[in-house]
């Protein structure tokens, strides 16, 4: 069977991280959801998604396909109802499609579908602050797909553990002189990463491949560090989605970023209003302040957005995509792509500008800065100029 992950009602609720990727490739818990799916099925996916993320996510239709809708995590229970769907059949929760049965250049109508209702074990991902909020459930459940059955690397004896049966080390893993303390949650440390002296860190906790934990590190439970980052300071429940670095002190909490951020030494992030009132946050669609119903929420931040030194940002911000925010005082709490500036007021960063960084920050992780890249980077531009107005030229 052809499996196929489409985006989904949920798609705008998740920007700014759908901007430069499909629902599918968003990181929770120790892997991507089309990684979740994958290893749950057995079997490679592809993708519908926005026509510009198309040529880097292409969709491959073949004869016989399911489709199944990205912002729902795998389970077993939903797997095999899925992999028992046959033709006009589809699974629904209340009035959303999880997964449908679907043959090549078929017209779909639901009316004519026999609808299977699934509302039991149900794990979605239908708004940014979900990332982090239910990451620690995420992380229990990637640990338990990724380990089963196998046994870790040895745990080297300078590190001073609690519950070490709750840890595993994959191979190439370097880490001494570390707390790690996994009786609150499991602690997952990926291939070639680095841990180094002196880091404190509680599970839940994902290091992912090739990433490196700094010297002191302060990392509490429900946090994801993903591929290729660094990280150092005070950080507590957020993911880092990849190649993004958070590398000196400061606190961050409660938090997503993108890839290819960079967060300047000393920058914090607010999790809590003064006056614990509900947290708020941009909303893409109606262009407003939305309730998250939470009391905690901190800094959503698009890929490849940077903060200089010593950058406060409030309570429930969000960054869009190639923002560049420097100088005193908290920058308002939404600040769109390409913006560059801080609470002294914003222009536009030019595309010029920010493809010049682009390539040299991807260069020195040695990813081509392609022309594919700058097209989707090029297509966010133009989507998000209505936000830009008023900006000096």
């Amino acid at each position: 069977m052809n499996y196929i992950l489409f985006d989904g009602a949920s798609r705008n609720a998740l920007l700014p991280f759908t901007y430069t990727r499909p629902v599918a490739e968003i990181r929770i818990g120790i892997l991507t959801i089309r990684e979740k799916w994958e290893k749950y099925l057995g079997s490679t996916t592809s993708t519908v998604t926005e026509e510009y993320l198309s040529e880097k996510f292409p969709m491959v239709e073949l004869a016989e396909n399911v489709m199944i809708n990205a912002s729902y995590l795998p389970s077993e229970q939903l797997v095999t109802a899925i992999k028992n769907l046959k033709p006009e059949q589809a699974i629904f929760c209340d009035d959303e499609p999880i997964a449908f049965y679907v043959k090549e250049d078929q017209e779909v109508d639901f009316e004519t579908y026999e609808i299977i209702a699934h509302d039991t074990d149900v794990f979605t991902v239908q708004h940014t602050w979900d990332i982090f909020s239910k990451n620690e459930q995420a992380i229990a459940d990637d640990f338990k797909l990724l380990t089963q059955d196998r046994e870790s690397q040895p745990i080297p004896e300078s590190n001073n553990c609690i519950a070490p049966e709750n840890i595993f080390i994959e191979e190439g893993a370097k880490l001494e002189f570390t707390m790690l303390n996994a009786s609150k949650g499991p602690i997952y440390i990926g291939k070639d990463t680095e841990i180094m002296e002196g880091s404190m860190i509680r599970g839940p906790f994902a290091l992912c491949d090739r990433a490196v934990v700094k010297m002191g590190a302060k990392i509490y439970g429900g946090t994801t560090i993903g591929v290729h980052s660094k990280v150092g300071g005070e950080i507590n429940n957020s993911v880092i989605f990849g190649c993004s670095n958070k590398g000196h002190d400061g606190y961050m909490g409660n938090s997503v970023i993108g890839e290819w951020c960079n967060l300047g030494a000393d920058t914090n992030t607010s999790n809590l209003k003064n006056n614990y009132a509900e947290v708020r946050l941009w909303n893409y669609e109606t262009e407003s302040f939305t309730k998250t119903g939470l009391r905690f929420c901190g800094l959503m931040m698009g890929d490849h957005s940077k903060c200089g030194i010593n950058t406060m940002f409030n309570t429930g911000t969000v960054v869009g995509v190639n923002a560049n925010i420097f100088g005193t005082g908290f920058p308002r709490n939404f600040v769109p792509s390409y913006s560059w500036g801080g609470s002294a007021g914003f222009s536009t960063y030019l595309t010029k500008k920010a493809f010049e960084v682009a390539d040299v920050v991807m260069s020195r992780r040695k990813i081509e800065f392609t022309k594919q890249e700058e097209q989707i980077l090029e297509q966010v531009f133009e989507d998000t100029k209505q936000w830009r107005k008023g900006y000096e030229k």
